[in-house]
């Protein structure tokens, strides 16, 4: 059976001859529409009538975007380039088109690529949620020689796992339900303590109901940040030297991808080119720390009948993207509520996902008795998981390092909070601080 397939080839003389040859030789393609422009491509594919798509890399508007929409309509993309032009065959490949021709190409070799594209798509898994493993069961991947995360199902170190090769870094989401737990002021305290135990880390800000980090961290005026990185990713021009300029480095191997300041940008935040995004950061960085927003709906596929943008989109890729999701919440009992109906609406939407939990502020005025304990009980009782750190609140360090637009670290070394947040640190790395010896389990 002979694959329906779409054409926008800007050149139509080579379009004009594609189509001549399909038609004459029983090469295994139909041509059923020739579009003129990157909407009428999108809507033909839309209507489900091919499973292939030949595009021109100089296609107006083509960016990920797009090709995301195409994907979803369930129709493979193949590029054609001018021969020799490298640099249509590299923004093509950044997109993510993996096919990719040159014009001077027989008919058949377009027509056989075509063909394994329209395969490759088909046996390639649904996109949905991603089962992630966030118990630290595999190596620890990482940009360099990095010892792994291990954490045994105690909250110990495995020694026997240390010093495990690492290939890529790792991505570690910051999430936390509505009400404002603390989120973001973990984030950033995680980031500073994880490149002080000496792995490069870059924290990005991917809230999109306003980012905040950049203020933290004192930078003042609107940095192009997160939105500058997607939209690069999404025309396909961004690379991992681009990326490390769109950061602000804060030196000792602490990197900050800045977010949107004003709430209103948040449709510059396409899941598509945020993928990309932190894709590409995996190469830049041990450690990824993402803090991402609270909101877990997805009510615009409800709402439309047609690819609609995705507020919660960010998050959403976010928690799919990440190796470990770390979920934090505040000790008072309104916070606590908030998070038990979080995480279940969290476990729903990433089934196998099991995060580590964070209780922030935490203070017996809130709980009496010892409250380490009867908020771990608590959280045992209607979630089932164990909180893996428990923050003292200590309001005076956090607004004394958030009214100096510095870091908890350099403002508050000795505060019980920092203490705690540079433990969570140490255990996910499985590095031993500064001045400090790893104690061994003694030998019997």
């Amino acid at each position: 059976m002979s694959l329906p397939i779409l054409t926008a080839v800007t050149d139509s003389v080579v379009e004009a001859g594609l189509v001549s040859a399909f038609d004459r030789h029983d090469l295994g393609v139909t041509v059923v529409r020739r579009c003129v422009d990157l909407p009428d491509l999108i809507a033909a594919a839309t209507t489900g009538a091919a499973r292939a798509a030949l595009l021109s890399a100089d296609l107006r508007r083509l960016d990920r975007e797009s090709l995301a929409r195409l994907a979803q309509a369930g129709v493979a993309v193949v590029g054609l380039i001018s021969p020799g032009d490298e640099a249509g065959d590299r923004r093509l490949r950044q997109l993510g088109v993996v096919a990719v021709i040159a014009t001077d190409a027989t008919a058949q070799t377009v027509a056989a690529a075509v063909v394994e594209a329209a395969k490759a798509l088909t046996t390639r898994p649904a996109i949905g949620p991603v089962s992630i493993n966030h118990g630290f069961s595999d190596p620890v991947v990482g940009y360099g020689a990095m010892p792994p995360s291990a954490l045994g199902e105690a909250g110990e170190l495995d020694d026997e796992r240390a010093g495990a090769p690492v290939a890529q870094g790792r991505i570690i989401a910051v999430w936390g339900p509505t009400g404002a737990p603390g989120r973001t002021t973990i984030a950033l305290s995680l980031a500073a303590e994880l490149a002080d135990l000496g792995s490069s880390t870059l924290l990005i800000d991917a809230d999109s109901y306003g980012g905040s980090i950049g203020q933290l961290v004192g930078l003042l005026e609107e940095a192009p940040g997160i939105a500058a990185a997607a939209r690069a990713a999404n025309q396909g021009t961004l690379d991992v030297p681009r990326l490390a300029v769109l950061c602000r480095d804060l030196g000792g191997g602490l990197r900050v991808l800045p977010g949107i300041a004003r709430p209103s940008r948040w449709p510059e935040l396409r899941p598509s080119a945020l993928e990309n995004v932190l894709d590409l950061s995996r190469r830049l960085a041990q450690f990824v720390i993402v803090d991402c927003g609270f909101c877990l709906e997805a009510d615009e596929e409800l709402s439309f009948d047609t690819s609609a943008p995705r507020r919660n989109g960010a998050t959403l890729t976010v928690l799919a993207e990440a190796d470990t999701v770390v979920a934090v919440t505040s000790a008072e009992p309104v916070g606590l509520v908030r998070f038990v109906r979080g995480l279940a609406d969290l476990r729903e939407l990433v089934p196998g996902v099991e995060p580590l939990v964070v209780v922030n502020r935490l203070r017996a005025s809130v709980a009496g008795g010892d409250p380490r304990r009867e908020i771990a009980r608590a959280l045992n009782r209607h979630t089932g998981a164990q909180p893996i750190a428990l923050i003292p609140y200590d309001l005076a360090s956090f607004d004394a390092a958030q009214a100096a637009g510095q870091l908890l670290r350099d403002i508050a070394p000795a505060s019980p909070a920092r203490a705690a947040i540079r433990d969570l640190a140490t255990r996910l790395t499985g590095r031993t601080p500064r001045g400090q010896r790893r104690r061994l389990p003694a030998r019997r």
